[in-house]
């Protein structure tokens, strides 16, 4: 296991692609909210407000706490934040 080398930070910290591919997502998603947030200049409260989510479940996402939500959640704060999602799929490089 010393030799093993992970081809991502994702895949390191979990044990299967698919758990490593949704973390991924994930941290996409709370990236993109959280430059959205920080650009509006306004108190996390009024932030909270615009994104129909408590105070301190915003400060989890500017904290990065990934573990706190879903990809269900974060896709329903991205209306709130302005945001629009495209999905692109593709094959993985080989």
């Amino acid at each position: 296991m010393a030799n093993e080398r992970a081809t991502s930070v994702w895949d390191a910290l979990v044990d299967t692609p698919e758990e490593a591919e949704n973390l991924r997502v994930r941290s996409t998603l709370m990236r993109a909210i959280t430059k959205a947030v920080k650009s509006w200049n306004v108190s996390q409260t009024e932030a909270a407000e615009r994104l129909h989510v408590t105070q301190p479940r915003l400060n989890d996402l500017l904290k990065g706490k990934i573990s706190k939500f879903s990809l269900d959640a974060l896709v329903n704060m991205l209306a709130g934040a302005n945001l629009e999602l495209e999905v692109s799929v593709t094959n993985k490089a080989a």
